[in-house]
């Protein structure tokens, strides 16, 4: 329907023409002037960087030909319409807390002959309250129209303005000698039947096909089903080349990654698909086994006898997240920054972002907990899991590479 429009509004400049469509279909009185909030002729979503405080933003209304007659129109800032608008689209916008935020100028006026309002001014005074991991929205709408001839168009009577914030994070810097196993105690078991799995990755270098560097994985007790993912793994198109090791298969993303850049990879499993996203794009997938994953075992690197050295992913890591579902799309696509910790369906969250200190803490609460002072590998490739303290080699970086726009 937006695109409807906006190809519409497109005709109105060549030839006059304009039709609007609503939720009953296309009706519109050709007697009377569309109105619509600038910037949602295509998607109602508007990214509002936050910088400093206060932060403005300014909202104008434009007919769809020049008004014959002054029209005022007051607007509004009504959080109760995220429900709907996530219902409708699979998302999970948080309304912005109503003490951050403030209307100035919510009336603004079409001139006679003109085509475009006045602007009014959205401002976030303050960010007190807001939910780490929560990507806020504010939706401002069209609350009522004075003067004759002004119909509002219902698809974009809402603007949604999501907040952005700069932030600057800790990351865990990889150090080969930390390559290990973080076991869970039995009763922490979570048999993932439908699961996503999420992190973030930074690499300093890739090398050719064959020369592996790997990054994680999560599996059962005993390596079980194991989800693990490594670049450069033989019979892929470059050492840059990421591959998932899944349940009963394998999957080889279609991206090439680049050095020196964050990705968001995200792993979705349905119950019959594979699906791999790279920041927030779908980018490969696999048929299902049916196969559950056992998780109950965090492998940081490569972590069995000589290879830690041999396999070592030379980066960064962070926002490691393990899900009982399948994010859809969109969800993925809000995560790139990190989610709100008390999510439906996050099981284990590791920000990695502790900047000092050797545990990685679950930051939803459940207990998945990772001391890395009490991790096991195999040292002799024997099948024999060996205690190792490795706390030592834990690492944190943060630097001018590790900012994310929320």
């Amino acid at each position: 329907m937006r695109k409807t429009i906006y190809n519409i509004l497109l005709l109105l400049v060549v030839g006059g023409l304009f039709t609007a469509c609503d939720s009953e279909g296309d009706k519109f009185d050709y007697n009377k002037v569309g109105l619509l909030i600038t910037g949602t002729e295509q998607v109602p979503v508007q990214r509002f960087t936050v910088d400093e405080l206060p932060a403005a933003y300014a909202v104008t209304v434009k007919a769809t030909r020049r008004c014959e007659q002054p029209v005022a129109v007051k607007l509004a800032i009504d959080t109760s319409l995220v429900r709907a608008y996530n219902k409708e689209h699979g998302t999970a916008y948080y309304p912005v807390p109503a003490s951050c935020v403030t209307l100035e100028n919510g009336v603004v006026t079409i001139q006679q002959g003109e085509a475009l309002s006045s602007s009014a001014q959205v401002k976030v005074v303050s960010t007190d309250g807001f939910v780490e991991g929560a990507t806020y929205v504010i939706p401002v709408t069209i609350r009522e129209v004075t003067g004759e001839g002004g119909e509002i168009i219902e698809s974009s009577r809402t603007i949604f303005l999501q907040i952005s914030r700069i932030i600057s994070f800790y990351s865990l810097e990889n150090n080969q000698n930390a390559s290990s196993n973080y076991i869970f105690p039995d009763d922490k078991m979570v048999n993932l039947t439908n699961y996503t799995i999420e992190f973030k990755v930074y690499s300093y270098n890739f090398g050719n096909v064959g020369n592996i560097k790997r990054v994680l994985a999560i599996e059962g007790k005993n390596e079980e089903e194991a989800n693990m993912f490594r670049f450069g793994e033989n019979g892929s198109a470059g050492g840059d080349i990421l591959q998932w090791v899944l349940p009963g298969g394998r999957c080889f993303s279609n991206t090439h990654f680049k050095t020196n850049r964050w990705y968001l990879v995200s792993c979705t499993y349905d119950g019959s698909t594979f699906k791999m996203f790279v920041d927030g794009v779908e980018d490969a997938q696999a048929s299902g086994t049916g196969k559950a994953t056992p998780f109950q075992r965090f492998e940081l690197g490569m972590s069995w006898g000589n290879y830690r050295n041999s396999q070592f992913f030379q980066g960064r890591l962070c926002e490691v997240r393990v899900w009982n579902r399948a994010l859809t799309a969109s969800e993925i696509a809000m995560g790139f920054a990190g989610v709100n910790a008390q999510s439906d369906g996050l099981v284990a969250y590791w920000k990695m972002n502790e900047g000092e200190g050797h545990i990685f803490h679950d930051a939803t609460g459940h207990g998945y907990d990772m001391d890395w002072t009490d991790t096991w590998r195999d040292d002799r490739e024997n099948g024999v899991l060996v205690a190792h303290d490795y706390s030592q080699y834990i690492r944190w970086i943060k630097d001018d590479n590790n900012k994310v726009a929320q």
